[in-house]
């Protein structure tokens, strides 16, 4: 499976909100859009979101370029007075899985 997330860093102060934010569960239905993970770590100056499915980064482009079709914008707009700069895109470059896959998958 790929992966894909993306950090933005908080404004100072802003991590109580932001975990207040996260609380709420995604503004979408994460397996209507495609994927098959998602996770989002908040830190005391950062937010990571974790995304992961097939064709992830499409999965992610289409949100971001269409945000009215998810029903993102009253979410964005929520984290964007939490954020400090540009929200930057991060790839994997380790991941380990200890999952062990199914012999019927494995006979596919």
């Amino acid at each position: 499976m790929e992966q894909l997330a993306i950090v933005a860093r908080l404004r100072p102060g802003a991590e109580p909100q932001a975990i207040k934010l996260v609380e709420g569960g995604p503004p979408f239905d994460p397996a209507e859009v495609g994927l098959t993970r998602h996770a989002v770590y908040v830190s005391a100056d950062e937010v990571v979101f974790v995304f992961e499915g097939h064709e992830v980064e499409w999965i992610v482009d289409e949100m971001v370029d269409q945000p009215f079709q998810w029903q993102l914008s009253e979410a964005f707009d929520a984290w964007r007075g939490l954020v400090d700069g540009q929200p930057r895109i991060a790839r994997a470059a380790y991941a380990w899985s200890g999952e062990v896959e199914s012999p019927e998958a494995a006979e596919h």
